[in-house]
């Protein structure tokens, strides 16, 4: 379990099911996060370019940067990089 210091955000709608996915793995971690739905076009307009053009979900950033989604953030978990993030400070 990683020491959690980092910011975690997630953008994500109701029934996506690597959103779902996505904050299974977060909780498994006992990471919070804050949660933020796209169903506003508004909303999903400023994810999308934060995303640097990424505009499904879910879309994830840690301490400011941005991951990706779900396949990344696992891909980051299975190769042992994704706790060091995690225990990074916030900025």
């Amino acid at each position: 379990m990683p020491d959690v210091k980092a910011r975690v955000e997630i953008y994500t709608t109701p029934t996506c099911p690597y959103c779902m996915a996505a904050k299974a793995l977060l909780d498994e971690k006992q990471v919070r996060f804050e949660e933020t739905s796209v169903l506003d076009p508004a909303v999903r307009s400023q994810m999308v370019q934060r995303a640097r053009g990424g505009y499904t979900v879910p879309q994830i950033f840690i301490n400011g940067a941005h991951i990706g989604g779900y396949d990344d953030m696992s891909a980051l978990d299975r190769m042992g990089k994704l706790d060091p993030l995690l225990s990074q400070p916030a900025a």
